[in-house]
């Protein structure tokens, strides 16, 4: 019995990251850390979700009606972030982003031609959708949602279990990034620009 338990405890150790519940039980954490790579990243040659995956298509209508898709923006290193105006996470994370974009929307890359956000909102009123993108100051023109809240078709693709989730794609859109957040994005996008 006492080998069972330091087996199951050694488990949740080598897992990383132990929380505790209201009744002090230990459960490992269902917080995606960030899959980054500091690694040449070879892509897969198959559509997918995964990291060297070629990311899915995502045409969606932005705030106005007009449908705008994640392939117009191929040439560019692109931060796919599912985000709500209604989630606090997102909310706060959203300087972050914008921080991010303002940062390198002019920065010279090894080979992509510029640094983009496109947002896909899981909301489902518009008016606060486009308040929030007001308030959080997204300037980015790629705004998109088919505001079906989580039975968004691009959530469901994409396998979105949780929000803020980012993916970033480098400029032929192969996924290079995914769940980063804080410096961490900074620091992977900063892996794409040219050193002179």
């Amino acid at each position: 019995m006492l080998t069972w338990k330091i087996g199951v405890g050694a488990v949740f150790i080598a897992a990383g990251v132990l929380i505790s519940n209201d009744q002090g039980a230990v459960a490992p954490s269902r917080i995606a850390a960030s899959e980054i790579t500091e690694q040449t990243v070879v892509p897969s040659g198959r559509v997918g979700t995964r990291i060297g995956d070629t990311a899915p298509e995502i045409a969606l209508n932005n705030p106005k009606g007009k449908v705008m898709k994640l392939s117009e923006l191929r040439g560019n290193l692109v931060l796919i972030d599912f985000w709500a105006s209604w989630c606090g996470p997102c909310r706060r994370e959203n300087p972050n982003v914008v921080s991010a974009y303002n940062k390198y929307k002019k920065a010279k890359f090894k080979s992509a031609e510029g640094f983009d956000v496109f947002s896909v909102s899981l909301d489902s009123d518009v008016a606060r959708w486009k308040a929030a993108i007001a308030a959080d100051g997204l300037v980015w023109k790629n705004h998109v949602s088919d505001l079906k809240r989580w039975n968004s078709e691009a959530a469901a693709v994409y396998g979105v279990s949780s929000i803020p989730m980012s993916i970033l794609v480098d400029e032929n859109g192969i996924i290079i990034g995914k769940n980063l957040r804080g410096m961490e994005l900074h620091r992977q996008i900063d892996r794409h620009v040219a050193r002179l």
